[in-house]
């Protein structure tokens, strides 16, 4: 598939990248060489191939997904202007 220098500088604006009018035809070249490559892999037989998640066959590493408090609250709370009973103290906003 041929790409004109109109169909580039269209996908261009679209794509809100600014090309300068003589280097139109490279970037209309480069989109065709992209097409190409697509109809070349289009041409593949691929029934009965499942998809993959990743090139390398292997599981995604797992961890046990438990609920903790995280273990420093004396670290958390260092910092605070004001903290109370293990808490962030903050002036009262409703009345």
């Amino acid at each position: 598939m041929s790409i004109d220098t109109g169909t580039a500088a269209k996908v261009a604006k679209l794509a809100r990248i600014r090309v300068e009018p003589d280097h139109l035809p490279e970037l209309a070249q480069e989109f065709s060489n992209i097409l190409d490559f697509i109809e070349q892999l289009n041409e593949v037989d691929i029934d009965g191939v499942e998809p993959m998640v990743s090139v390398t066959p292997m599981r995604l590493k797992r961890r046990v997904d438990g609920v903790t408090d995280g273990g420093m609250q004396d670290k958390v709370l260092a910092n605070a202007p004001d903290a109370r009973e293990g808490f962030f103290a903050v002036p009262k906003v409703v009345e």
